[in-house]
Parts: structure tokens; sequence; C-alpha cells
């Protein structure tokens, strides 16, 4: 069977979040991020799997909140092995048993077959697969006109005013393994993904005698039909138990995914409104700005729209290739910084949004590498 032949992924859908503590990931996502509470489980629900679910959305983002009631329910067993963490990604499908056909021709482990659910006429059907981003499953999910939240959660009345920070999707999903090949090979035989985009670095590469460092070797695949990227980081010597990379495997207990890329069409407005919710974010160096424009020019973006000094406020990262051609980013802290727990886990979002650069920020990653790794060293000494 051609490696090419499309699985027929549209988007993806929804993110899979297990916690300890559902009542802070409801604060978070409600009065940092105004997100919208769309749907919670039922008390049959809960009875049935000893876990509480609430969904949470803006726009095209959504994330499906578990928290487990019993430490017997599946959220309950990977509490016992992880800290809080993604379990799932949701993909929509246009044709689910085309999809699953494709998968199994290709090896694919299969957790279950499809399950269709009716309600008034609507159909909703669902299947997952095992997959190689640690414990991680991947689950495809086709609507035949269904409406409204999943079996088992009933929908919350949304206020009129939410999202006020201008979300509007998933960009990418980071993940971080101690070795790649396995996971790039499974993305492309299974998968059917293609490489988009691929960096090396290490910070020896300014300090090559230095007794310390960290690097890291990253490749982005890609389904071409939809769009959806996987951003992919194993760490590289020397120094590799240095890694910012092999720290995160290290405190959340074994691979997994590190974060999601969340965009929007306004990042200063943005990053002003969040930071005015007293949302924290990964700091950036000061002398990240003063060199700036000289990095600009040797990239060849030139000048930019952005006031460098309104980005050194709210320290937002600038990353380019070409007239005019360029991206912003910035990282949360992560869940463990953010919540003062190491049970809430090492996770993060980013907030990206892309003026003309399809790229990942290869520029910022000494930047992002310096501010993780200042941040995991004062939870350490803490």
């Amino acid at each position: 069977m051609a490696r090419s032949e499309a699985l027929g992924i549209e988007r993806l859908e929804d993110i899979v979040f297990v916690v300890n503590d559902i009542e802070r990931s409801t604060r978070f996502y409600l009065d940092k991020l105004d997100f919208a509470l769309t749907a919670e489980s039922t008390p049959e629900h809960e009875a049935k799997t000893g876990e509480r679910t609430r969904v949470f959305e803006a726009a095209h983002c959504k994330v499906s909140v578990v928290m487990p009631l019993t430490t017997t329910s599946i959220a309950g067993r990977y509490l016992k092995r992880h800290p809080d963490g993604i379990t799932t990604l949701v993909f929509a499908v246009r044709d689910l048993a085309e999809t699953l056909r494709v998968l199994e021709a290709r090896g694919a482990t299969l957790v279950d077959e499809i399950t269709w659910h009716e309600r008034d006429g609507q159909r909703l059907g669902h299947f997952e697969i095992t997959t190689p981003f640690g414990e991680g499953r991947f689950r495809f999910v086709e609507r035949q006109g269904w409406q409204g939240p999943n079996p088992g959660l009933v929908a919350r009345p949304v206020p009129a005013s939410t999202n006020r920070f201008g979300f509007h999707h998933y960009d990418h999903v980071t993940s971080n393994f101690l070795t790649l090949k396995p996971m790039v090979l499974w993305c492309k035989d299974v998968l059917g993904l293609e490489e988009y985009w691929d960096i090396e670095f290490h910070t020896d590469d300014v300090a090559a005698h230095g007794d310390h460092g960290s690097g890291l070797k990253s490749i982005v695949l890609w389904d071409p039909h939809s769009g959806v990227k996987f951003a992919n980081n194993e760490p590289k010597r020397p120094h590799f138990e240095s890694s910012q990379i092999y720290t995160f495997v290290v405190d959340n207990l074994g691979a997994g995914f590190q974060h999601a890329a969340i965009t929007t069409p306004d990042i200063i407005a943005t990053v002003r409104g969040l930071r005015a919710r007293d949302v924290a974010f990964m700091p950036t160096p000061g002398s990240y700005y003063d060199m700036l424009p000289a990095r600009m020019q040797a990239l060849g973006v030139g000048v930019i729209d952005e006031d460098i000094e309104v980005l050194r406020e709210l320290q937002i990262l600038v990353d380019g290739k070409g007239p005019g051609t360029y991206l912003l980013q910035i990282f949360l802290k992560e869940a463990a910084g953010l919540y003062g727990d190491d049970k809430a886990g090492p996770f993060f979002f980013e907030i990206i949004q892309r003026k003309g650069d399809k790229g990942f920020g290869g520029g910022n990653f000494r930047a992002l590498f310096e501010s993780i790794e200042l941040e995991q060293k004062t939870r350490a000494e803490g």
C-alpha cells in the first residue's frame, strides 16, 4: 500500500488532559485563558467511568480535562505513573471506516473497533490506536450531523463574551523523546506523514569548550492534506542528560507531549491581556532584544512591523526567513511552575502568530532553552 494514501484527517479537534485537580484547571482555562466551559460529565458517566470530565473551548481549540474519581479508572492508573499530562489527541476524519482500513493495513495497533453512537438521527463514531508518543493515544472521530457534546457529557450554557484573546486553532503539538527514530518511522510508515522541517541545536555552538550545555534534534512531521503538524525532539550530545528535553522525559516519567501551540491573529494584544490576568510566561533574556534588529537583518527578514520595545516589554520572541516573513511566539510557564506543584507536570502552552513564516522558530531555540532551564533550575533549588 502506498504510504502517501491519506488517512482523511480534517483537523486536530481536541486534546484530552488528565489532571489531579480539575478545579485548578477550571480556574486556569476560565479565569486565565478565557476559554468557555462547554460541557461536563453526567453523574451516570462519572459512576460508570470513575472519571470527571470538563470540556473547555476557544474557537477551534478544545481541551477535555479529565480527573480520576477512583484510582482504578483509566485516568487514575495513568496518574499513578505520571504527573498531569495529555493522554489523547483527537482527530476529526472524513470517513472513519476508511481511516481504520488504511491504519490497519499499515500495521497500526488498534485499541478497539469503531463504536457508533446515535442521537436524534445523528451519528458519532470513534476508535483509538496506540502510538510511540509515550502512553499517548490517537483517537479518530467522525461526526455525521452530530451536534453538541460527546456521549456521557451534558452541554453547559456558554457566556456571550469569551475568547477575548482571539485564540483560533492548534498550530502544532510538540513531543519529547529520548530517541526520535522509532517515532519518525512510525509516523511515516503507519500515519503516512511527511517530514516538514528539522533543526539540530546545541548551546555548545557558542561555548564549544564549556563543561555544560544543552541541545536537541528536532524533526517536524505533517499531514499535507490537513496541515496537522507534530514537532518532535530528542536530546543532543554532548551533555545529553543536561538537555531540557531529557529533563522533560525525567519529569514526565516517560516520553510524551511537551506543549501545544495555539494561534492568535494579534499576539501583542493576546499577551498583554493574558499578562493582565497574571498568566506567567517563560522569561526571555534582555540581551535577546538588544540583538534582535541585527538578527532580523542576518535572517533576511529586515524590518518587522512590531515595536521592539513592546516585544521586550511583553517578552515575545521573533524568528523568520526572507523579506517580511516571520513569526512571533511566546511560551507559558510549564504547569509545575505555574502551580508550584510537581504533580502538575512539565506541559505548557505556546502562543503563536504567523506572518508568512512556516517554520518553528529555530532561531529562538537558544532563548527558549535558556528560559526553560532557568525555570527547571529554580524549581530544583526551591
